[in-house]
Parts: C-alpha cells; structure tokens; sequence
C-alpha cells in the first residue's frame, strides 16, 4: 500500500495533468471511486466527476499549476497539507489548505478544499475567547 505522501503526490499530480487519460490513471491510483471533492468553487462526487472538475481548472486556468507549500500532516486516516497555484512563470496566483481522509484501501476518499488564509475573528468576539496576533507576539516576549 503506498504511504501518505505518495497518495497525496499522485492527487496533486492529477491537478496538474492536462491530459485526461493520464489525469485519470493518476486518480485511479489515489482517489477512491466514491470520493467526495469540494471547494469553494464545486463539489464532485466519485472519481469520474473529480476528472471533469480537474478539465474544468485546465480550461478555466490553462497553464498554472497546482504545488504543495508545506508537508503532509497526518493522523487516524485524515490529513492536511497546503498548496498555491503557480502562473507559468512561477508567480504565485492563490494558495489553500487542503484537509483530506483516507479510506481502507489506502485512497483519498474526501478532500475539502479552502482558498487563502483564514478570515480574521470579528472584533465582536469576547476578548477572553481570541488571541490576536499582536497579543500572542507581545506576550511571547
């Protein structure tokens, strides 16, 4: 069964892939047939879904890429890792954060994609419950 970081590699590779034979024989390998895709921008359900969705990026994107910008978290079958959309050039267009779960068979079976940072907290939440980070700076030191 291939490790963690293999699956993920080959999913990344599938976003990157514009041709649609290969595209599918790289998620054959590291998506489930069932598994469930969702972003900001969609949702596919099952593997057929998640190979059109990726033909809609290269059509919508033609050129970028899909790179991860950090490792791969782990733990009871989930994961998370970050990425960032690259022009051509190697400009970073946009970034997220990944959170995936693998299923028995050693395949993602979920990922749920959100774009950019997280939104700050709104300045109406109780004081005692956030932690800014002018506060976590100044009280580190």
């Amino acid at each position: 069964m291939a490790t963690v970081e293999e699956i993920v590699l080959t999913y990344v590779a599938a976003w990157n892939e514009t041709d649609e034979g290969e595209r599918r024989a790289l998620l054959e390998k590291s998506w489930a047939d069932n598994g469930i895709y969702s972003d900001p921008s969609g949702e596919a359900a099952g593997r057929e879904a998640l190979v059109r969705h990726i033909a809609g990026f290269h059509q919508r994107f033609g050129g970028n890429r899909i790179l991860c910008t950090s490792g791969i978290d782990d733990h009871h079958d989930r994961l998370r890792f970050t990425w960032a959309m690259v022009s051509p050039e190697g400009r970073r267009i946009s970034e997220g954060i990944d959170f995936g779960e693998v299923g028995s068979d050693g395949r993602l079976i979920r990922i749920t994609g959100f774009f950019g940072s997280p939104r700050p907290f709104p300045s109406s939440w109780p004081a005692n419950l956030v932690l800014s980070n002018e506060q976590a700076h100044s009280e580190g030191n």
